[in-house]
């Protein structure tokens, strides 16, 4: 049995091949962390890497105590932030991309007493009081219609469900990861789609974000796979495959 304290906040960061862009953004949330009243855990999910993640990470456990690294040998982000998600311990739980391309200080933005009364927060792009830097105007264009898309077919109400920043609450997390069941880009539609349809309380946070020219989205394959994806989430709805876990 954990004798530890509750966490307040857990940041999960799915890690596939990035032991050049993890080491900063590891010192960026430490610094940062230290810095908060409260109290934190960070999880590094390893997923399939081929490259020194792991060793990288392992290092900065050494060194952080409230640090974690976990490994999911299988490739999907989804696959990889649903196994950090479910072995977390934070009353607040935060998906928490590499590359930072949202500043780690917005996270108290998702955080009481900035925001109560959500189960799932979410960072967006768009709207007002938003911002974004140095991102190519053809990226923003495929966005938009992607959004379009999702909006019409799956999740309605939401300008921006694919920012790689989220926050859940406790409950709602262990509820939502455990009957989440894409393993790539799209299972953060899917884990909008679940929430409406579980009635739990979403608000979008406009945030700053910045262009990371090394990001790994792939504008048409991306785009081509939320599409066809898009239409097993609502196929699994209808053949009851995200009914509510029972316990035992």
């Amino acid at each position: 049995m954990n004798s530890q304290p509750q966490p307040f906040l857990t940041i999960v960061i799915p890690a596939h091949n990035e032991e050049h862009r993890l080491p900063p953004c590891l010192e960026r949330i430490d610094a940062f962390l230290k810095t908060q009243s409260y109290s934190a855990e960070v999880i590094v999910v390893e997923n399939g890497s081929s490259d020194r993640t792991i060793e990288v990470a392992q290092s900065y456990v050494e060194r952080l105590p409230y640090l974690r690294l976990m490994q999911v040998e299988t490739r999907g982000k989804g696959l990889a932030v649903k196994a950090g998600m479910l072995a977390a311990n934070g009353q607040f739980r935060f998906i928490c991309d590499v590359d930072l391309s949202m500043p780690i200080e917005e996270v108290n933005r998702f955080l009481p007493p900035e925001v109560t009364g959500y189960d799932v927060i979410i960072a967006s792009r768009e709207g007002e009081g938003a911002m974004r830097v140095g991102e190519p105007e053809r990226r923003h264009i495929m966005g938009r219609i992607a959004n379009l898309f999702i909006k019409l077919t799956a999740v309605r109400g939401f300008e921006d469900t694919q920012c790689g920043f989220k926050m859940f609450t406790q409950a709602a997390a262990e509820d939502l990861f455990s009957v989440q069941r894409m393993n790539g880009i799209t299972f953060d539609v899917e884990l909008i789609f679940i929430a409406q349809k579980r009635g739990y309380k979403i608000r979008e946070v406009p945030i700053t974000w910045y262009y990371d020219a090394d990001s790994r989205m792939r504008l048409v394959g991306d785009s081509l796979t939320l599409l066809f994806e898009i239409w097993d989430i609502r196929q699994n709805w209808r053949k009851g495959l995200y009914a509510k876990r029972t316990q035992n």
